[in-house]
């Protein structure tokens, strides 16, 4: 959501004001300062580099398979809040789109219960930011969520879903998750299912409104857009097991909406960056306990807050218990990104990110906690890992995600289940992605070694990480986003199928970016053995490469430069097959306006 993020280099350029436009200007000298005064150099992967061509082939050598998924059904609903900016058509914007009876997913429309006023319904356009989750009771079905944007412009979005029944070939039911569409957005896209087969999507809905120059206006109370509404809340949904058409979606708790917490307003007291679990292990004294994670930010210093309540077969669930404040570093209430796993024997485990104000968000420090109670008592934070350098990506407008993520081993290794942990630095004046392992519950951490392979420097971001269980031993995967193969160049079918001439420009990189360098992206991975050991090189999970400027949503203001790709994306297994949904702008033959589209990629998982 980051209505109010801690201040990075990557949101500087947000309205702000008082003491942190000083924070902002030392972010910005520090962007300028990052590559000559904390450059450094990065050792070569384990598995060694691999020249471009190799990467660029190794798509067809691994088998990959891509679908476009989002494109396979036309979206529509009604916003609480519509929005009239538009960026179009010169650099390929559209604005918000009326349906006009072009839906097919068979969701409801609106107006909805929850609002507060009529509008029309808009078609559902662009879709950043991705989760993906199989169901433990049938592997062919799979539920992925993203943010689904009526307006990129004036990031207006609700959570939306796509779902296979045949391991991803298709994706037949599509729409937003209803019941929260009171409010202005919903955010922040994360599930998880039971082991009875019910998904349970974690929700952040919030308002907001707009000013003239199209920037978002935070209010509270009878000021809203909605008074009838919270301001904020971390929130809850469930599909259950057996749920045919895209409106089969519980959303109520207690004859209401199915609260874990709100907040008055989104902008001064925001609960954001809320995460998921389930307990699947049947051996669990916690079998089926959902436990959801988030952080509550008071103006920069930050909370974090946990809750767990138990799943029904009938996919309802117990009532949520109290948040309860998880434990941090005494002195640093700087803590966000909170990702929970559970262990085979029902400890739950996350990562805890430590992003202080000192030289300005610029240094992250990672933690991991744990409850061996269902989460009623938590183990002082253990360091991962210190000074990680929080990393702006060159070239484009799109801003620095979640920095880390998290995994937890499904098999012992000397006694204890390994725990995983991969970030992204970008001290070397480029992000790089390192990946270190703990065996003794986080006591001392496997010296990091780097994740992506490329030859030449270039930024490789937003890493996730992934452990598969074929019931005999783990397999280890980081996906990530790579920029080490150029732009398409000019007049080729890549190009214009890329939708490259409609390329806004930065004022780090003016004009069309044809063949340049550190700019368009693809998905990868790498995969690892338990032990991190290197199972053959990255793999390119994309079929086409693509460019991220292209109808990139405005997450703060039509009048600011910063645009957005998604936070994070998912990445999810089968005892065989590795999954990824990630965004593309490439048009397939199905994505003609060059939306922000979900792809699905699939890869056998390789054996050793």
């Amino acid at each position: 959501m980051f209505p109010f993020k801690p201040i990075t280099r990557s949101n500087c350029g947000r309205s702000i004001c008082g003491t942190q436009k000083h924070l902002c200007s030392m972010v910005l000298l520090l962007t300028i300062l990052a590559p000559f005064s904390f450059a450094q150099s990065v050792l070569p992967p384990p598995q060694g580099t691999q020249a471009d061509a190799s990467f660029a082939d190794s798509f067809r050598l691994n088998h990959v398979t891509n679908v476009f998924a989002t494109t396979q059904k036309i979206s529509c609903y009604t916003p609480e809040v519509p929005y009239a900016g538009n960026l179009g058509p010169t650099n390929g914007y559209t604005g918000e789109t009326p349906c006009n009876g072009s839906a097919n997913t068979g969701e409801d429309l609106g107006p909805y219960p929850t609002q507060s006023v009529v509008n029309r319904s808009f078609l559902v356009n662009n879709h950043s930011e991705s989760d993906l989750r199989i169901d433990p009771t049938n592997l062919n079905h799979l539920i992925g969520q993203t943010k689904w944007f009526v307006s990129a412009e004036g990031y207006n979005h609700l959570q939306g879903f796509y779902e296979s029944f045949d391991g991803g070939k298709t994706w037949p039911v599509q729409g937003h998750v209803p019941g929260y569409e009171g409010f202005t957005d919903n955010t922040d896209p994360v599930g998880a299912f039971d082991g009875f087969g019910n998904y349970h999507a974690l929700l952040l809905p919030y308002q907001f409104s707009y000013d003239k120059s199209g920037g978002q206006v935070f209010n509270n109370g009878s000021s809203l857009p909605n008074p009838a509404l919270p301001g904020e809340a971390i929130s809850s949904a469930v599909r259950p097991h057996g749920a045919i058409s895209a409106s089969d979606w519980s959303f109520t708790h207690n004859r209401g909406l199915d609260y874990l917490m709100t907040a008055p307003n989104a902008h001064s007291n925001d609960p954001d960056k809320q995460w998921i679990t389930v307990d699947l292990n049947p051996s669990s004294p916690h079998y089926n306990r959902i436990y959801a994670m988030w952080t509550l930010f008071a103006f920069n210093p930050s909370s974090v807050f946990v809750s767990f309540s138990d799943a029904n077969a009938d996919g309802s669930h117990t009532d949520w218990s109290t948040p309860a404040v998880l434990p941090t570093i005494n002195g640093h209430p700087w803590d966000s990104y909170m990702l929970p796993h559970v262990a085979p024997d029902g400890t739950v485990y996350t990562t805890e990110t430590n992003n202080p104000s000192q030289q300005g968000f610029q240094f992250a420090d990672l933690y991991v906690i744990s409850s061996s109670d269902g989460g009623v008592t938590w183990q002082t934070p253990v360091l991962v890992h210190h000074d990680i350098f929080v990393p702006t990506y060159q070239n484009t407008t799109f801003r620095e995600g979640i920095v880390n993520t998290f995994a937890v081993g499904h098999h012992l290794i000397n006694g204890h289940y390994p725990l995983y942990v991969s970030w992204e630095d970008g001290a070397s004046g480029v992000s790089n992605l390192y990946l270190t392992t703990s065996t003794d519950d986080g006591v001392t951490w496997s010296t990091p070694i780097v994740v992506n392979d490329n030859g030449n420097p270039v930024d490789e971001l937003q890493p996730n990480l992934n452990v598969a269980d074929n019931g005999v031993t783990d397999t280890v995967s980081v996906a990530f986003y790579d920029r080490r193969l150029s732009c398409p160049a000019a007049g080729t079918a890549e190009a214009i199928a890329g939708g490259i001439a409609l390329d806004p420009g930065t004022g780090a990189s003016p004009g069309t970016p044809y063949g340049r360098s550190n700019y368009c992206i693809n998905t990868a991975i790498q995969f690892y053995t338990a032990t991190l050991t290197p199972i053959g090189h990255n793999i390119r999970l994309s079929r086409h490469t693509w460019d991220p400027q292209l109808n990139a949503p405005h997450p703060h203001c039509i009048c600011n430069s910063e645009t957005f790709i998604g936070d994070y994306f998912g990445n999810s297994s089968s005892p065989s097959t590795e999954y990824t949904t990630s965004v593309s702008t490439f048009d397939d033959g199905s994505n003609t306006n060059h939306y922000q589209q979900q792809v699905v990629a699939s890869v056998p998982i390789p054996k050793r």
